[in-house]
């Protein structure tokens, strides 16, 4: 018995199955690229909710990990994993009791990531002179002076440098997401169209068959 003309074949129903995976992906990435815009507006309290999430992060790590350790209790791992889960724990209590403390850290810190790295750029790149020598030597001076500006402002840059760098990874992933998304809903449509190789087409009644004789 031939198929109904509604029915469904597998082809159109993992291709809509895919198409709604693809579709929530591109939701998420609406959100986060929307989260990520209102915390570059509202820096302060992008700083503030990324340390508290790094810090209940840290905490129900370091629990987990403690949990290990006592089920792996008799091996080498068990101190080393009790010592670690230790650190993680009070890092964590640390961080969610003084988030501006962690916050003002955890910038110094980054500025002299910023600053080393930017150094090291610059020297690398006068040096070796490489095909990337423009852009080596760009992205050390950008890092230097990122780096200063920074450490020149700190700790007050403290209260924005944090949440600035979380809402733009948020924005990018968001963006990223949505491409995703709707590049892969578009294929999945351009597949979903393409005729079934398995089902052969008719005939069209007004094609001339090459064969047969004209008449006279």
């Amino acid at each position: 018995m031939a198929a109904s003309k509604g029915a469904k074949t597998p082809l159109t129903q993992n291709a809509r199955q895919l198409s709604r995976s693809f579709g929530m992906l591109a939701l998420l990435g609406v959100i986060l690229t929307v989260a990520g815009l209102v915390g570059l507006v509202y820096t302060g309290v992008a700083t503030l909710t990324s340390m508290l999430l790094f810090g209940w992060l840290l905490l129900v790590g370091g629990c987990v990990g403690l949990l290990h350790a006592v089920q792996s209790r008799g091996t080498d791992f068990f101190w080393v994993g009790v010592v670690v889960a230790a650190l993680n724990i009070a890092a964590g209590v640390v961080i969610i009791a003084r988030p501006d403390v962690a916050a003002a850290a955890l910038t110094m810190f980054a500025a002299l990531l910023f600053l080393t790295g930017g150094v090291f750029r610059l020297v690398g790149s006068l040096v070796v002179r490489g095909p990337q020598f423009g852009w080596t030597l760009v992205q050390g001076a950008f890092g230097l002076l990122l780096g200063i500006l920074v450490l020149s402002e700190w700790p007050s840059s403290s209260q924005y440098v944090i949440g600035c760098f979380f809402s733009l990874a948020l924005l990018f992933d968001g963006l990223g997401l949505i491409a995703a998304g709707v590049g892969g809903r578009r294929i999945v449509g351009m597949v979903a169209e393409r005729p079934d190789p398995e089902r052969p087409e008719r005939p069209r009644s007004d094609q001339s068959n090459p064969y047969k004789p004209k008449k006279a």
